[in-house]
């Protein structure tokens, strides 16, 4: 978070919540006309990433809910949100990845290169 947001949160934000990697939801607590919607932001625990923000603050924060949804209402069969790894050391690597050594297996056979005029 830069000065001016801190200053910002500071002074005007009011603490609605936290998640499960440690990022700080807050909500403007000034008064505001009938109709203006309330401003609402996060304070990222790390690095400022937007893939970072799960599902249920995802809806809050885009006043798609008036409320944070429950964490605990998750379903037994659905896996904890994380963040997007792509261009990480976390990110997928297939077999023969110029990271992973760049060597593949050969073709099994079921290949035919096309060659132009053939």
């Amino acid at each position: 978070m830069n000065i001016g947001t801190w200053l910002h949160t500071k002074l005007h934000g009011r603490q609605v919540g936290t998640d499960a990697t440690g990022n700080i939801y807050y909500e403007d607590k000034r008064v505001r006309p009938a109709g203006q919607r309330t401003p609402r932001w996060v304070a990222f625990a790390g690095e400022e990433e937007a893939s970072a923000v799960p599902p249920e603050w995802h809806a809050w924060l885009h006043y798609t809910v008036d409320a944070p949804l429950v964490e605990t209402a998750r379903k037994a069969w659905q896996k904890p949100h994380q963040a997007n790894p792509t261009g990480t050391a976390a990110s997928y690597r297939p077999p023969g990845h110029q990271f992973s050594g760049g060597q593949r297996d050969k073709a099994t056979g079921d290949y035919e290169a096309w060659t132009p005029g053939s």
